[in-house]
């Protein structure tokens, strides 16, 4: 018994020796292969994500005419990532009062300042959501040896909401020069100084607008909102047929009418990154409707509902890649910023939805000179909302057919100098039990005869829901309760097996 006892001991012994041995030689692989790579900037600056996915301002340089070295393209990379990366910190550290990861991209002089304006904050319970949209950096200086840019930051797009505790106190917009100086520390280009210039002259671009001859045409638009009938909600997925679409087409431009409104989801599109396959299949759907004489009104945002301000420089690059990308297009009728915003109001707040919305309109004017913009309104009295800043007015309405030209004609009454658009109204021929058998291919029939007449005699330019009735709807677009959803399958002009339904004819135009 003592012998195999002494056995066992002896064989822990060496297990453990040999276990002991193998976790040192680990341990020095870990730290040698340490030692042989550069600090992780991403883990340095406490982000989960990519830079380009939570903060992504549009930056132009103009590199000319400075004194030192010739800049190399991949150090101007650098420092605009390091840069932008500086800005983001910024805007975090003031949102949360905290001063994690400041001196990531900072050196020890001016962080200090960051540290005093966070101080600041908290001892006035202020907090900060800002970010900037635009940078026009200009090169001033770049040392012999490498370690040293100075730069003056033009014309930089700053937007701020300050709050109190949780009041929003109030909402700025402005456009200001920097003069920043970085140094390379460590891998790192971080800022020395930046410093706001005073009383330097901001030069913004001017944009020269060419929309007249489209916007004579919106009081003639004959139009429908149109899906796949094979994939409602999802015309650009897996199920993307150009043929089918094509056909589809032709069967509007049979019936006489002369528009199309198709809708881009901001997550399916790739977000800021938007995906090259899905713009060339919205290329394709331009050049069909191109081909059977339509034009098209492009609604983006779709499914989109977070308007917070550090998230607008991503959707201004997603929209800003749209629009750049189709612009030029010949069926191009015209940009709908979002579909029926306002019921975002109550979620959402009612300021920043007006606030984003009017800020990507903006923008789509810069990047789109030569197409009208507008605003898919829920409802006539929601489309007083920014009337003013669109170029034509858009609301929907479901509501009975007997009140809607007195509701038309309040929203005239306001908008007085531009185009205004029912740019959705229909009735479902749903006649089932969630729908308390109200409806009917009888009643879906009346509804169009009365709305069809009024349009006729008001003059009214109109885009009705919807081409074909669904086999099946999205959860996204009613829900799942039964009474909401079973409608929306209904509301087509062609049934669920291809044919016309009656009310077809009445919407064909002469």
């Amino acid at each position: 018994m003592n012998k195999l006892t002494k056995t066992i001991y002896r064989v822990l012994l060496i297990a453990s020796f040999l276990a002991i041995n193998a976790l040192i030689l680990s341990g020095i692989s870990a730290v040698l292969s340490y030692l042989n790579t550069g600090a992780d900037k991403s883990s340095m600056l406490h982000l989960e994500v990519p830079m380009d996915k939570v903060y992504s301002p549009k930056v132009t340089w103009k590199i000319s005419n400075n004194p030192g070295r010739t800049m190399e393209k991949q150090t101007l990379a650098e420092i605009e990532g390091d840069y932008l990366n500086a800005w983001h910190v910024r805007n975090i550290a003031f949102k949360k009062n905290d001063r994690y990861g400041v001196s990531d991209f900072y050196t020890d002089s001016a962080k200090q300042r960051v540290f005093e304006h966070i101080e600041l904050n908290k001892k006035n319970k202020n907090w900060f959501k800002s970010t900037t949209l635009e940078h026009f950096p200009e090169l001033n200086f770049y040392s012999e040896d490498g370690t040293l840019v100075v730069f003056t930051d033009k014309n930089v797009e700053r937007y701020q909401e300050t709050y109190q505790n949780d009041s929003l106190l109030y909402q700025q917009k402005d456009t200001t020069n920097y003069k920043v100086m970085m140094l390379l520390e460590d891998g790192f280009w971080r800022i020395r100084h930046f410093n706001q210039i005073e009383n330097s002259k901001i030069i913004k671009p001017s944009i020269n607008r060419n929309i007249k001859p489209i916007l004579s045409s919106i009081d003639k638009i004959k139009g429908i909102n149109y899906y796949p009938q094979k994939s409602p909600w999802d015309t650009f997925g897996k199920s993307f047929n150009d043929s089918i679409i094509s056909n589809d087409f032709n069967i509007i431009n049979e019936m006489g009418l002369n528009t199309i409104r198709i809708f881009i989801q901001y997550e399916d599109f790739g977000k800021a990154n938007v995906k090259s396959n899905k713009l060339e299949k919205l290329k394709k759907v331009l050049d069909a409707a191109s081909r059977h004489k339509l034009k098209v009104i492009i609604t983006l945002f779709d499914f989109y509902g977070d308007y917070d301000v550090t998230n607008w420089t991503l959707t201004q690059r997603h929209a800003e890649t749209i629009v750049t990308a189709v612009k030029n297009h010949p069926a191009l009728l015209g940009w709908d910023i979002k579909n029926e915003p306002d019921l975002d109001f109550n979620s959402r707040g009612r300021q920043s939805v007006l606030s984003w919305l009017n800020e990507m309109n903006t923008k789509i004017k810069q990047w789109d000179p030569n197409h009208p913009i507008t605003i898919g309104w829920s409802s006539p009295e929601a489309a007083i909302n920014l009337a003013n800043e669109v170029d034509y007015v858009s609301y929907h309405y479901y509501r009975e057919p007997h009140n809607f030209i007195i509701a038309h004609n309040q929203l005239k009454s306001v908008v007085t100098d531009k185009p205004v658009v029912l740019q959705e109204y229909g009735y479902s021929s749903y006649d089932g039990f969630w729908n308390m058998y109200l409806g009917s291919d009888k009643k879906q029939i009346q509804y169009y005869t009365t709305m069809q007449q009024q349009l006729v005699d008001e003059k009214v330019p109109f885009v009705f829901w919807t081409l074909y009735d669904f086999e099946k709807v999205p959860t996204d677009v009613a829900g799942s309760l039964p009474w909401r959803t079973r409608k929306q399958h209904f509301f087509g002009c062609i049934d669920l097996n291809g044919n016309k339904k009656s009310v077809y004819e009445i919407l064909k135009q002469p």
